[in-house]
């Protein structure tokens, strides 16, 4: 084999190895920002939002709770364990008509404790709890936010243009979507999970949960909606 013919195929060798290195680059690169869009959803733009819209800055931060959290494992509730948050959250529903200040503090606490009781970091570290939620729950999790928010802001700050009772009110029913998640079992607890998850479904239909409307109470079942515009009034 001539030395020219050696030198075309190690060219040609070398050009093959940089097309491919540029093809897997280019494959791997633009993946990142959709994907990260796919399993976040609002929150990517939160994130956005909050590194002043800086894309790279805020993938950074979502890949990074991905490390942290992503194989985390959400542990099972017993039966007796989602009657009571169930039975908890539905007395804060009912709560809110004279006290709102007071269900949405309960609503902040009920969600924290069920978080940390289906495997999540504990309640008083509630950024690092609100993170791993995120990655496991993104759709739902900015309602565990705002009802945080709306508990921990002094009474006087909201009569200031704070949080009001429709604030209040609307992040109790933002928040009723995180709580709907945690309840129900976990997708991994095999045959009676899914057989549990059935029996959750069938209590929710049956309890009418149709958003601002009054639900009838179903015993050992989900929750009926006392919140509505007006009833509830200012604490």
């Amino acid at each position: 084999m001539s030395t020219g013919l050696i030198i075309a195929l190690i060219v040609i060798a070398a050009v093959v190895v940089i097309i491919a290195a540029a093809m897997t680059l280019r494959a791997r690169g633009p993946r990142r920002g959709p994907s990260l869009k796919r399993r976040f959803g609002p929150e990517y733009d939160r994130a956005v939002a909050r590194h002043d819209g800086d894309a790279k800055a805020a993938e950074r931060e979502l890949t990074e709770r991905v490390h942290r959290h992503g194989d985390l494992r959400e542990r099972a509730l017993e039966p007796a364990q989602r009657e009571r948050y169930e039975a908890r959250w539905t007395a804060a529903q009912e709560r809110f008509v004279d006290s709102p200040r007071e269900a949405v503090a309960e609503a902040d606490r009920l969600l924290a404790e069920l978080a940390g009781a289906r495997g999540f970091p504990d309640g008083g570290q509630y950024e690092e709890q609100l993170a791993a939620l995120s990655v496991h729950h993104a759709p739902h999790v900015d309602g565990y936010r705002r009802v945080h928010r709306a508990a921990h802001l002094r009474a006087e700050d909201a009569r200031d243009g704070g949080t009001g009772t429709e604030d209040m009110r609307e992040a109790m029913v933002a928040a009723r979507a995180l709580f709907e998640e945690l309840i129900r079992p976990a997708r991994h607890d095999g045959g009676a999970g899914r057989h549990e998850d059935r029996r959750h479904e069938d209590r929710h239909r049956r309890a009418g949960l149709n958003g601002g409307r009054k639900a009838a109470t179903t015993r050992g079942g989900h929750m009926p909606w006392a919140i509505n515009r007006r009833q509830a009034k200012e604490s």
